[in-house]
């Protein structure tokens, strides 16, 4: 697990628990930041995230066929993400950053770095190409308001600087916040909202680029996608807040008729929309269908069209 983050020490900040637990849940009202966020201001401490670092010649290529994405091309500056896939399709590994022209800085979910580094250490072999943790660093995520909307920007910083950059980003937003708006955008998060079976297909192809050349897993991507109908689909979940709790992830999502039909991924309480979720649910089951989860009732939004794969959203 990542160290404390030093933005816990701020005053009202609350750790989060969990993989989160070392950076902060909320700053005193994560109401009040999600609010914030959604105004295009403040920040997201995510320093707990892990980073890896990928540099050498041969990077964009040597990135551009173990991935699902493109990487060939790839502009400094430019930020993406990336799956890595079993032989059978399923999502294995996850990660997102940018270059800088001389190497490619990436972030994965916290905990998972170490086997993203393994692997990816496995498949050097002539490349010339290094591969090496970045502790140092941190990440932070920012919401940057275009006029009537709002984008994002993460960013890599020193470790160090965090509570220095307080003062040139704040205020500073906790992960409640954050969670609560990434779900209302539908926008999943990688071994939370997935498991050990997902393809791409069923979670909008996220970090993946359809028209590449080959990479391990790429047929069933294109299988799927050439002929439609993913086996499960992403969705938003309304819970009807009748209760004061929150499923936890991987909780079995349940059908009128009793039967698991699914499992609920990340849930926050929304500001606007009141408690919400992500789920995974089979292909077969109506969009319309009433569902429930750990007794409690929940109603689906879609989020992934289900005979396409395709995500009904623009991710951010």
């Amino acid at each position: 697990m990542s160290d404390v983050s030093p933005l816990l020490s701020l005053a009202g900040a609350v750790a989060g628990s969990g993989v989160d637990a070392p950076v902060a849940a909320h700053y005193g009202s994560f109401n009040v930041e999600q609010r914030t966020l959604a105004s295009g201001e403040g920040f997201v401490d995510l320093s707990h995230r892990d980073v890896v670092r990928i540099a050498g010649p041969d990077r964009l290529t040597w990135l551009h066929s173990l991935t699902s994405q493109a990487f060939e091309g790839l502009a400094p500056g430019g930020w993406i993400s990336a799956l890595i896939l079993s032989p059978q399709g399923h999502i294995e590994h996850f990660l997102a950053g940018s270059d800088d022209g001389t190497a490619f800085t990436a972030w994965t979910e916290p905990g998972h770095g170490e086997a993203l580094l393994s692997y990816l250490e496995r498949m050097r072999f002539w490349s010339d190409v290094t591969v090496t943790a970045e502790p140092s660093l941190a990440v932070v995520w920012r919401p940057v308001s275009t006029g009537s909307s709002t984008a994002s920007s993460t960013s890599f910083i020193p470790r160090d600087s965090l509570t220095a950059y307080v003062d040139a980003a704040g205020p500073a937003c906790g992960m409640w916040a954050y969670e609560a708006l990434r779900i209302e955008r539908g926008e999943p998060r990688v071994f939370v909202d997935t498991d050990h079976r997902t393809i791409p297909n069923e979670i909008g192809l996220i970090g993946t680029h359809l028209d590449k050349g080959c990479y391990r897993g790429q047929e069933t991507v294109a299988r799927v996608h050439t002929l439609g109908r993913p086996p499960r689909r992403l969705v938003l979940l309304h819970l009807d807040g009748s209760e004061n709790r929150l499923p936890q992830a991987s909780t079995p999502l349940v059908g009128a008729d009793g039967r698991e039909v699914g499992f609920v991924g990340s849930s926050a309480r929304h500001f606007e929309l009141g408690p919400i979720a992500l789920g995974l649910v089979k292909r077969s089951v109506p969009v319309d269908a009433q569902l429930s989860v750990d007794g409690m009732p929940v109603a689906q939004e879609t989020v992934v069209d289900p005979e396409v794969g395709l995500h009904v959203r623009p991710l951010r």
